[in-house]
């Protein structure tokens, strides 16, 4: 996990697009509600991004349902087509899929009323996750200043956006980066097409005295900066080994352990990364002899010895008070060249 502050911003459509036919699938939202479970990473979320998505939802998720009640397969084929064994298979087929597509729909239909789609739930907790941004009368102003001179991001007869970028610039601190995941076109320049657009740029630089981020979607803010995380559990592991390897209280240790403790599988990589922190970091040192410290590092380096150097394992070992076996050492070293 990134160590320095990152703050976010997702634009309303992006949320939208989970509703509909997008690029990214429900698990770039997962790993997202993972990340915020790390303090240094700000999800801003103005007011008035929630009552745009709010107003949208139902239009945005109307047009996905009749887009697919719309999908059609054929039905009808040519008479010498049914002399075919095949034949059957395909129309045994078109009625799967229309018998599963009634389904779906049914059942979409209940969880959209009641606000139980996937989508629903996780932006939910993305929402009572975020720091929120209310809008207040000096945001409404200065938004409505900007558009009126002709300033973006804006479209005609709409704040919204002008309101969304003036809220991040009162709120979010100076200094610090912000990252926006956005396809709108006003926020896009009009050279490249993919970074942020040139005035936004230099206003944000000048204002904020900071770098601000540009990605179309969540997927490509996950790829530069989480590029081997593919599953929100993954993430979720991540974060939880950084709080146990910068543990800086034993009670921080604690709570890094019982999360790690619910994982039964960790790289060599993990390991060593574990093993470093047990031994150079005093706040996890100094209590390994406590029960859940114990029982977790041993669970950890348990069959996994001749992956962690010599020094550092007998170094471990000493802390936890066990002893190494002669044939586990006698291996160890000779597997690493070293002499016995």
């Amino acid at each position: 996990m990134v160590k320095n502050i990152m703050n976010i911003f997702i634009d309303t459509n992006i949320y939208l697009t989970f509703y509909h036919y997008s690029i990214d699938d429900l698990e770039e939202l997962k790993k997202l509600l993972a990340a915020l479970r790390d303090p240094s990473l700000t999800l801003y979320l103005p007011e008035q991004t929630i009552l745009e998505f709010k107003r949208n939802r139902e239009s945005k998720i109307a047009d996905a349902i009749k887009t697919l009640s719309e999908q059609k397969i054929p039905d009808s084929f040519p008479q010498m087509c049914k002399d075919y064994p095949e034949y059957k298979t395909l129309k045994d087929s078109i009625a799967a899929f229309q018998d599963a597509k009634a389904k779906i729909m049914k059942k979409l239909q209940k969880d959209v009323n009641e606000k139980t789609l996937k989508a629903d739930q996780i932006i939910s907790e993305l929402f009572k996750s975020a720091t929120k941004i209310p809008q207040s009368p000096s945001i409404i102003k200065s938004a409505k200043d900007r558009f009126d001179l002709g300033n973006p991001p804006g479209k005609k007869g709409s704040y919204g956006d002008a309101i969304n970028w003036t809220s991040l610039l009162e709120k979010v601190p100076d200094g610090e980066e912000l990252h926006i995941v956005a396809r709108d076109k006003d926020y896009i320049s009009a050279i490249d097409g993919t970074s942020l657009s040139e005035f936004l740029y230099d206003e944000w630089v000048d204002k904020k005295r900071s770098k601000v981020f540009l990605y179309g979607s969540l997927s490509d803010f996950f790829k530069q900066h989480f590029p081997n995380i593919k599953l929100a559990t993954e993430l979720e592991k991540r974060i939880a080994i950084n709080k146990l390897v910068n543990s800086g209280s034993f009670a921080s240790t604690h709570k890094a352990i019982e999360r790690l403790s619910s994982y039964t599988d960790f790289t060599d990589k993990e390991v060593e990364e574990i093993t470093e922190a047990a031994i150079e970091n005093d706040q996890i040192n100094s209590i390994i002899q406590d029960e859940d410290v114990s029982r977790f590092i041993n669970y950890v380096i348990r069959g996994r010895e001749k992956s962690i150097h010599p020094e550092k394992l007998q170094k471990l070992k000493n802390l936890l008070h066990v002893e190494l076996e002669y044939e586990d050492v006698k291996d160890i070293l000779e597997e690493n060249d070293l002499p016995f």
